[in-house]
């Protein structure tokens, strides 16, 4: 079946970047996206950005906008985050998340039915 395995955390000082990996097996993606959501201790989780699969579009909350992008690579099955700028507040369990019948531009509250364990990041101040 499907497994997503991230990496890529870590402890960063307020400013600097991390690159987040989520490696797809198990299924070939045709159509439907992949997604970005983070957990903070006693927080809701929260959305951070997604990309679909065929057509590359893109969303992302508005915290972390003009900082962050989502991109993928369709060979290597592969969703990746790359973080600059990085806040204290960008600290959290960061989870990615699949979609495998969505067409078009992905949304927050679309239904993801398959995710990863999650990678930590820590930002320091």
């Amino acid at each position: 079946q499907v497994q997503m395995v991230e990496s890529g955390g870590g402890l960063v000082q307020a400013g600097g970047s991390l690159r987040l990996s989520c490696v797809v097996s198990g299924r070939t993606f045709s159509r439907g996206a992949m997604a970005w959501f983070r957990q903070a201790p006693g927080t809701e989780r929260e959305f951070v950005a997604a990309i679909s699969w065929s057509g590359g579009s893109t969303n992302y909350a508005d915290s972390v906008k003009g900082r962050f992008t989502i991109s993928k690579d369709n060979a290597k099955k592969t969703v990746y985050l790359q973080m600059n700028s990085l806040k204290p507040e960008d600290t959290a369990v960061y989870y990615c998340a699949a979609n495998f019948l969505s067409v078009g531009q992905p949304t927050p509250r679309m239904r993801y039915d398959y995710w990863g364990q999650g990678t930590q990041v820590t930002v320091s101040s």
